[in-house]
């Protein structure tokens, strides 16, 4: 087995024919084909369904190992450049939205500061999307809601932050103005929720069930700054993380109920349990977690874990 045949599979996968794939290779198409004979070959198993320019289940199980594959390489070039010099190479990082958006500034520059040989990419997604690229090799590290119950990924604790309410204005919620809110009070209004399933509404729903509460979803949101938006511009009340409300939004046209007795939302850091983190990522990481030690004391209702 080669890296080259690797190469093809995975050029395959992402363009569908055979055709494409050496273009993108830059080779001939009698090449990329005997790059995939040889690899079926040597595994006993058919890796492309050539009719329908797909992988098979087979092929799709050899695409995650060779995405790995390359990423260890990768890592394995910038460890040895950085035992050589300045730690240098690239870092992947994945990061949800509310927390980046105070997150990133800081640890950016100290990133360019501490480590200027170090390119950095960052994907903002939302947990749920950016837990499979983290898998697949696509990320180095990501900071996600957890817990997180996955045999592949490992997380470690960063931050933990309280549970508010945006209540826009005219709302009944909103008529007193910022003040504490219970759950119970939310069992008559419709409310923007993240899905079933998720870490933030596990949080919610099982205090509304401590506390025989029924709460009501106008919508479900796979994105908490998306529900914070849309509260922001009025169309319901959203449960959210504090954060969710940018330190530089101007006050007013909605009130900012504090959840009591809730439980806090839980932000770690999580990496792929096998294989090292490459110098960048190990370096990147440890310069994250000192970020939010650092900014945790001037965010309020957020704590360092």
């Amino acid at each position: 087995m080669e890296l080259k045949q690797l190469d093809a599979l995975a050029a395959v996968a992402e363009h569908g024919r055979f055709s494409a794939a050496a273009r993108a290779l830059d080779t001939v198409q009698s090449n990329i084909s005997t790059h995939i004979a040889r690899l079926e070959d040597d595994l006993g198993a058919i890796l492309v369904d050539r009719s329908a320019g797909e992988l098979t289940p087979e092929g799709q199980a050899v695409l995650t190992r060779a995405r790995r594959i390359n990423t260890e390489l990768a890592a394995l070039r910038d460890d040895v450049t950085s035992m050589t010099s300045r730690v240098s190479g690239q870092v992947r990082i994945g990061i949800i939205g509310t927390t980046g958006r105070w997150l990133l500034p800081p640890l950016l520059d100290e990133l360019s500061r501490s480590f200027p040989d170090v390119v950095t990419t960052v994907i903002d997604s939302t947990t749920t999307a950016l837990i499979p690229l983290l898998e697949h090799g696509d990320l180095d590290l990501t900071v996600i809601n957890t817990p997180l119950q996955h045999d592949e990924l490992f997380t470690t604790p960063l931050f933990e932050e309280q549970l508010v309410v945006i209540a826009p204005d005219g709302h009944p919620l909103a008529v007193d103005g910022d003040r504490p809110i219970h759950i119970g009070e939310l069992a008559m209004h419709d409310l923007l929720l993240s899905p079933p399933g998720s870490n933030l509404r596990v949080l919610i729903d099982d205090k509304a069930r401590q506390e025989n509460v029924v709460l009501r979803t106008i919508a479900e949101l796979d994105g908490i700054r998306l529900a914070a938006t849309m509260a922001f511009q009025g169309y319901a009340p959203a449960i959210v993380p504090v954060t969710a409300i940018p330190a530089w939004i101007g006050r007013g046209g909605w009130a900012v109920l504090t959840l009591q007795d809730m439980p806090r939302r839980l932000v770690g850091l999580a990496i792929r349990r096998r294989g090292m983190l490459s110098a960048p990522a190990s370096a990147t990481r440890d310069v994250l977690r000192r970020v939010v030690r650092d900014q945790a004391p001037s965010i309020q209702g957020l704590t360092a874990v």
